[in-house]
């Protein structure tokens, strides 16, 4: 649209001008010279060489870009975002819940100096504050394995939930941490080093300052993600994987589904980091973009920095989805690559459009200035 505003301030202003010659002009080189007739020639050829068709065909064209996405589960919230879906170069996505199902299930419990039903009910009590998907599995642990008294009924209070790295609050009296490696490190608990190194999410305790055992947590690779990759990869696109997980979960995932490149262990002022410096990799070519998938109330300003900002609209957040360009609505990773292929064949389309019209004017110009065409 931004190209044919530009095209039209020429060719408008000619087109006007050509009418009003091929009125006019015949009147010097035609010896039976009838105004009549070269005026209904000249105002054929304005008729003919009004841009209605391009005006018409180009938004027509990414209105039905945006119906074919919405048919595929995909929102574009406007065509802009459906054209800049050809420029990607580089997609950068969350781990949990974009290329993870974020349904987590705990695996097993490990307890130090504590019975393990009760560390149970003890750390769920602390979880049930938070509404992380890590948060919801150890709550549905205990709720099965947390023995006669029920987490609910544990007194819980000055919860703090420190971004990246946990929960800290007085459960029951004691003071609780709940959380990973760089939680315990914190707050000076020793424990295990070695636990870093377990593929999956750790989930550490401690209780009164004392390394009280851990939670191995599992989250399962969505079925679509490893094709979402190689899709994207055949594209020409490079896929980067971030998260705020350990290196080794992140690693396992990263070599499951197949990424270029993938960071682990970063807090959301780190991802945001990885995204600039992304960017800048991108910096000597203008065209190229670069869009983040996410769906955590964490992703929202990476999501916001990117040139195209994505979200899974099943699971993910509020503030992620208002901030997004582009929403899938089922969760499903194939569908970036779906919305990669439709924002190109609309392209295609769009410029198909502005050809044929060029064309068909251009024929019917010559046969409106000859007097073949009529009105």
């Amino acid at each position: 649209q931004e190209f044919i505003a530009r095209f039209a301030k020429i060719y408008t202003p000619i087109i006007c001008l050509l009418a009003v010659l091929i009125t006019v002009v015949p009147y010097f080189l035609v010896a039976d010279y009838r105004f009549a007739d070269w005026l209904y020639r000249g105002l054929v050829f304005l008729v003919i060489g009004c841009p209605c068709a391009l005006v018409i065909s180009i938004p027509l064209g990414y209105f039905g870009g945006i119906g074919a996405g919405s048919r595929q589960g995909i929102l574009f919230k406007g065509s802009v975002f459906l054209d800049l879906m050809t420029q990607l170069k580089t997609v950068v996505m969350d781990k949990t819940g974009t290329l993870t199902k974020g349904v987590f299930r705990v695996q097993e419990v490990k307890p130090v100096g504590i019975d393990a039903a009760e560390l149970a009910r003890l750390t769920a009590a602390l979880e049930s504050k938070s509404t992380h998907p890590v948060a919801t599995a150890i709550i549905e642990y205990a709720r099965v394995h947390g023995g006669d008294n029920d987490y609910e009924s544990v007194p819980v209070e000055g919860v703090e939930e420190i971004t990246g790295h946990g929960l800290r609050g007085r459960v029951d009296g004691k003071e609780l941490l709940a959380g990973n490696a760089k939680l315990l490190r914190k707050f000076n608990v020793s424990f295990d080093e070695a636990l870093t190194q377990i593929p999956y999410t750790v989930v550490m305790t401690a209780i009164d300052g004392k390394f009280t055992g851990y939670f191995t947590i599992a989250d399962e690779v969505k079925p679509d993600a490893a094709d979402a990759v190689r899709r994207l990869q055949a594209d020409g696109i490079r896929t980067v994987m971030l998260s705020g997980d350990k290196g080794a979960v992140v690693e396992a995932v990263a070599n499951q589904v197949g990424v270029d490149e993938w960071h682990g262990d970063l807090l959301p002022e780190d991802k945001v980091k990885q995204v600039e410096r992304l960017q800048a990799g991108q910096a000597a070519n203008p065209k190229a973009k670069l869009a983040f998938v996410g769906d955590g109330v964490n992703d929202a300003p990476v999501v916001a920095l990117a040139d195209v900002g994505m979200a899974m609209g099943g699971l993910g957040s509020d503030a992620t989805i208002e901030t997004a360009d582009v929403i899938i609505q089922n969760d499903e990773p194939a569908k970036i690559a779906t919305a990669v292929a439709i924002g190109r064949a609309t392209r295609r389309i769009v410029w198909q459009n502005i050809t044929l019209s060029l064309v068909v004017k251009a024929i019917v110009l010559v046969l409106g200035a000859g007097g073949v065409a009529t009105m």
